[in-house]
C-alpha cells in the first residue's frame, strides 16, 4: 500500500520550521515549477537540469531552501534515536568523521556528538538561508559574489546528515516504512548537486558504493 511522505513524516519532529517562498515571487514560482517536474513523474537526472532562460543562482537558492526542508524532517524522524550516548561522535561508519568549525564558538574543527553537531549544522545553514545578504528575496536585489560557495558549503554540510542516517539511522526509517522517499530525496539531492558541481567528489566516498547501486 502506497503511503505519502506527511503520512510517513509526522511534521511536528521537523528539526526546524520550514523556510517557504513567498506567492508572487520569481523564486515561487520556480519552486512550483520544480515541484511541478517532480510530481509529473519526470526523470530526476532531468528535472534537476537548470531551466532555458532562468538564473542559476535562483535555481540553486530554491533547491538549497528545499533541501534543507526535506532533509531537516528527515532527520527529526530519527533525532530522537540521535543521542549523545548512541552516536557519541559524527560519523559515517567507522572510516569517516566529521568535525564542526565555524567563525565563532568552534575556531578549529571539534569532535562533538552526532546530535550536537546535527544542531549547530542546522542552526548554521538556517541563518544562511533567512540573511537577506545571501538569500535576498526582494526583486532586484542581487545574489552576493560567493553565493555559490556559500551554498557549496550547505550542500556539503547536508550531504554529511544523510551519512549519518543511511548509516547509522536507516533501519528506523526501514521500521517506518520510509525508505522510499529518503532515498528519492536522496537521489535528487544528488543528481542536483553533481549536475551543477556544488559538491566536491571526494565528499562523496561515504555513500559511493550505495549511490552507484541507487543512481546508475
Amino acid at each position: 500500500m502506497s503511503i505519502t511522505l506527511k503520512q510517513v513524516f509526522n511534521k511536528d519532529k521537523t528539526f526546524r520550521p520550514k523556510r517557504k517562498f513567498e506567492p508572487g515571487t520569481q523564486r515561487f514560482e520556480l519552486h512550483k515549477k520544480a515541484q511541478a517536474s517532480l510530481s509529473s513523474g519526470v526523470d530526476l537526472r532531468a528535472a534537476v537540469a537548470l531551466p532555458h532562460g532562468e538564473d542559476l543562482n535562483d535555481w540553486v537558492a530554491v533547491h538549497v531552501v528545499d533541501f534543507f526542508n526535506r532533509i531537516n524532517l528527515i532527520y527529526g524522524t530519527v533525532c530522537e534515536f540521535c543521542t549523545e550516548k548512541s552516536c557519541p561522535v559524527m560519523s559515517g561508519g567507522p572510516r569517516y568523521e566529521y568535525r564542526w568549525q565555524d567563525d565563532h564558538k568552534f575556531k578549529k574543527p571539534t569532535a562533538l556528538p552526532a546530535p550536537t553537531y546535527m544542531n549547530l549544522l542546522m542552526d548554521w545553514i538556517e541563518i544562511q538561508i533567512n540573511n537577506e545578504d545571501i538569500f535576498p528575496t526582494s526583486i532586484g536585489i542581487p545574489f552576493p559574489k560567493n553565493f555559490i560557495q556559500i551554498c557549496k558549503k550547505i550542500i556539503c554540510r547536508l550531504f554529511r546528515v544523510f551519512v549519518h542516517v543511511y548509516i547509522h539511522h536507516f533501519d528506523r526509517m526501514i521500521q517506518m516504512g520510509a525508505e522510499a522517499h529518503v532515498n528519492t530525496c536522496y537521489k535528487h539531492f544528488y543528481y542536483f548537486s553533481t549536475e551543477l558541481n556544488l559538491i566536491d567528489r571526494k565528499e562523496l566516498e561515504p555513500l559511493k558504493e550505495m549511490t552507484s547501486r541507487m543512481c546508475h
